[in-house]
């Protein structure tokens, strides 16, 4: 069966995951500081652990985010604070909470690790074991995501971009569509299965003067599907006229095929079957700056009708031009009962 067939289906009654609104994003400059925010996740409370690929050194910052309880729109963030250890900043990309340990795990991009760090921002000892595989990584799109579902006990991460040996990398022009591996580890750390990821084709078919395309992110639901965020960054020569576009899908690892892990990704592989969940394009034009690139995403807290918010953060790269501002998003859904 062709790749295409085999990544892409119609939802009939496969899932009961539901769109219920799509909240506009929204942007705190007066109380959030500019920064490279990556990784986001909910402790509780209204408090975030949030993650920035350029912070000093490894850690998290903590922000306060108030949601509307029946819109699950953003009201107000305020920053709490950094907590973080002498270690320099190893790229930190996605970050996740384990309320039964009360430690949080952040992937570090430049090595490809997932360590546990204490409340207060100090490292531990213990990390998650990551294939080796990862390690063949072009550069900036090694391992970009980190979910942990409390429930199933499972931990899941995926690369960005494609792997050495696992075939092109897309760019602007070549119209690849990225193959990628979805990992997922035990509560104690072990590497479970390994999952084949087809991404969508580019939109992009023009020459740019950045260029950057993977999945973003990912978070695990209770009946152990996961919501995979795809996405897509095109700059032109000239600046004006760059886009991002978002695509959020879910799929159910449990109903795919597991991987060799040290197979190489080729056409006829079993790449898991993906369902469009929603879109959003964002763009920067003359007279609009609302250009977003959300990287960080987690499930908040549920809203008075029983609905869960999934709340969302940009990396603005340090509100790069002038132009770039640290968006929060949400999407509110209706999951499905595990």
């Amino acid at each position: 069966m062709a790749v295409a067939l085999l990544a892409v289906y119609s939802a009939k009654a496969q899932d009961t995951l539901t769109v219920v609104r799509v909240n506009e994003q929204r942007s705190f400059p007066q109380e959030i500081p500019a920064g490279n925010y990556s990784g986001i996740t909910y402790i509780g409370d209204s408090v975030y652990a949030v993650v920035s690929d350029k912070s000093p050194q490894d850690g998290f910052f903590l922000f306060k985010i108030a949601l509307d309880s029946i819109t699950g729109d953003v009201l107000h963030v305020e920053n709490l604070g950094f907590r973080g250890d002498t270690d320099k900043n190893g790229d930190m990309e996605a970050i996740t909470y384990v309320p039964s340990s009360k430690t949080l795990y952040i992937t570090r991009e430049t090595d490809n690790t997932i360590k546990e760090y204490a409340l207060d921002g100090h490292l531990t000892i213990r990390q998650l074991s990551v294939p080796a595989i990862y390690q063949r990584d072009r550069g900036n799109y090694g391992l970009e995501s980190l979910s942990f579902n409390e429930r199933t006990q499972t931990f899941w991460t995926c690369n960005e971009g494609t792997l050495l040996g696992d075939g092109e990398q897309a760019t602007a022009t070549n119209g690849v569509r990225n193959r990628l591996r979805l990992q997922s580890f035990s509560a104690d750390f072990q590497p479970l299965h390994q999952y084949a990821y087809l991404m969508d084709a580019p939109e992009a078919n023009k020459k740019a003067y950045l260029y950057g395309m993977g999945v973003a992110e990912v978070t695990a639901l209770d009946d152990g599907s996961v919501l995979v965020l795809e996405r897509e960054f095109y700059t032109p020569p000239s600046k004006l006229g760059a886009f991002v576009n978002n695509k959020l899908f879910l799929v159910h690892p449990q109903k795919g095929i597991p991987i060799d892990g040290e197979d190489a990704l080729n056409e006829a592989m079993p790449y898991l079957k993906k369902r469009l969940v929603t879109k959003w394009t964002t763009r920067l034009s003359l007279f609009c700056h609302e250009i977003a690139n959300f990287e960080g995403m987690c499930l908040g807290p549920k809203l008075a009708d029983g609905s869960q918010v999934l709340v969302l953060v940009s990396d603005s790269q340090n509100q790069a031009g002038g132009v770039m501002k640290d968006w929060f998003k949400t999407i509110v859904l209706s999951l499905p009962k595990p």
